[in-house]
């Protein structure tokens, strides 16, 4: 659905249960960062949709038929059983979301978010997917690299590290793991410019939305093989850590709340700090008069739901003068 040419290009559609990329326009305002399905005369694009599970779905399957990761969907929907939602029962997915605070170019990917957004230069639109991050004792490292190589059917040579770890479970990895289905790599392979760090597949895509890897990305193998062609070497990536995000839309600002990686601790104090800056900054450096117990809720639900938090107050042009 296209609403005046802004925003939506492309939204979620299923294809023999498989789940199609999410593609968006940039915001026709510059300084505007809301992207999102609009119905009908929406001014703002509202904040989920609403689909039933099936008998035999479990959440994640929901997830991924939605190109959703797990921590998204499960804080979208905290009293939905993860493993037998049941027949017919009703589960939210996201339908908006804010474009981190990074150069609008290249692969961002924002890790308490578990999300990927590409900018693509041929026709000014952005592809968001989800992924999965490192675990807190294997971080994703942050900052800025590129894509430096590309494998399809990749062989994996596992570290000394990891073979040490899964040795000390029982599991004795071989030298080199080959291409297939039991290659943890999948079959799409990007390599960054970060020695030992790949954008890649995955046999464990259940895991996809989560911190469960040795510092990697992984991607559901469907969102990767699509994208795989997109992508050429050399392009740039940006690794962020922002579990708030804000941005405006038409005179608008909304805040998006992630918890911290690995479900960290976060005290209150310290979130409304991060916050206030975050709003005076977004605001050309003045703290904008805001509700604070809606503040606080947001803060507290952190489930990554971009809400309106203030509006610029709309000021009365004086009317022309009449001509002589």
């Amino acid at each position: 659905m296209l609403r005046n040419g802004h925003f939506l290009v492309a939204v979620i559609g299923l294809v023999l249960g498989q789940a199609h990329a999410v593609e968006f326009q940039l915001p026709a305002q510059p300084g505007d960062a809301l992207v999102g399905e609009y119905f009908a005369d929406e001014q703002i694009p509202r904040a989920f949709i609403k689909t039933k599970a099936q008998q035999e779905d479990t959440l994640l399957d929901v997830a991924r038929r939605f190109d959703a990761g797990q921590t998204e969907i499960l804080l979208l929907n905290p009293d939905v059983d993860r493993w037998l939602p049941g027949q017919g029962t009703e589960v939210k997915i996201l339908n908006r979301r804010l474009l981190p605070k990074a150069p609008r170019q290249g692969v961002v990917i924002n890790l308490p978010e578990y999300r990927l957004y590409y900018y693509r230069r041929h026709d000014a639109s952005i592809v968001t997917h989800p992924i999965s991050v490192g675990r807190l004792d294997w971080n994703t490292p942050l900052g800025k690299t590129r894509i430096v190589a590309k494998t399809e059917n990749p062989t994996w040579t596992p570290p000394a590290s990891i073979k040490k770890e899964h040795a000390e479970r029982g599991d004795m990895l071989p030298n080199v793991v080959p291409a297939g289905p039991d290659n943890p790599l999948g079959l799409f392979a990007m390599r960054l410019g970060i020695p030992g760090y790949l954008i890649h597949s995955t046999n464990k895509p259940y895991g996809v939305g989560m911190s469960v890897t040795h510092g990697c990305i992984r991607m559901y193998p469907e969102d990767i093989e699509r994208l795989f062609p997109d992508i050429p070497v050399g392009t740039d990536v940006y690794l962020v850590n922002q579990p708030i995000k804000l941005g405006w839309h038409q005179g608008r600002l909304f805040i998006e709340v992630h918890p911290l990686l690995d479900n960290q601790p976060w005290p209150y104090l310290e979130r409304l700090n991060s916050a206030l800056d975050l709003l005076a900054e977004a605001n050309e450096g003045v703290l904008p008069v805001v509700n604070g117990a809606r503040l606080k809720a947001i803060l507290n639900r952190a489930n990554g739901v971009p809400e309106m938090i203030y509006q610029r107050p709309v000021t009365e042009q004086p009317p022309s003068s009449p001509a002589l």
